[in-house]
């Protein structure tokens, strides 16, 4: 019986460290480059317009296409990659934020094929534990569901109930 108590202690405190350091692995490679996309506030760097004009192309069926409205595209890639790490670095829209980057990682990887081994794999795979497990205890979620509704918000530390 004892094992089943520390099975349950490590499954508790799981619960409150897994869903902050998901949403911490998941937005690091999305930040990184969303930093890099900018050259001042709101004004894409000339080396993402050329990436999104010239380099980037989506591979389908054995094709490679480019992107349509190729500069529109490459601005709302480059806010994405700042607004959603910083909703996931929050907690705030946590399983919105994961699921729109999953929607990009499946995206990235119609840009680069090869990189489902080495990148797309594990960020799917942290976007869906983000999606799965929710915001957790620490977050802004979890606070404004617990003032709007202190019944529905109980349960174990870092449990989501919704």
């Amino acid at each position: 019986m004892w094992i089943r108590s520390v099975e349950e202690n490590i499954r508790r405190a799981a619960l409150v460290v897994a869903p902050p350091l998901l949403r911490l692995a998941l937005l690091l490679p999305f930040l990184r480059s969303g930093l890099t996309r900018w050259d001042g506030f709101l004004s894409l760097s000339p080396a993402t317009l050329f990436l999104f004009e010239n380099q980037f192309k989506i591979h389908v069926l054995g094709a490679a296409y480019d992107f349509p409205a190729p500069d529109l595209v490459a601005f709302f890639v480059a806010l994405a990659e700042i607004v959603l790490p910083v909703l996931l670095l929050v907690g705030l829209a946590t399983r919105m934020a994961a699921l729109a980057l999953l929607i990009m990682t499946g995206v990235i990887q119609l840009v680069f094929p090869d990189g489902w081994a080495n990148f797309h794999l594990y960020w799917a795979a942290l976007a869906a534990g983000v999606m799965a497990l929710g915001p957790g205890a620490l977050s802004l979620d979890r606070l404004i569901r617990r003032r709007a509704c202190p019944r529905a918000a109980g349960g174990l530390p870092g449990e989501d109930p919704g």
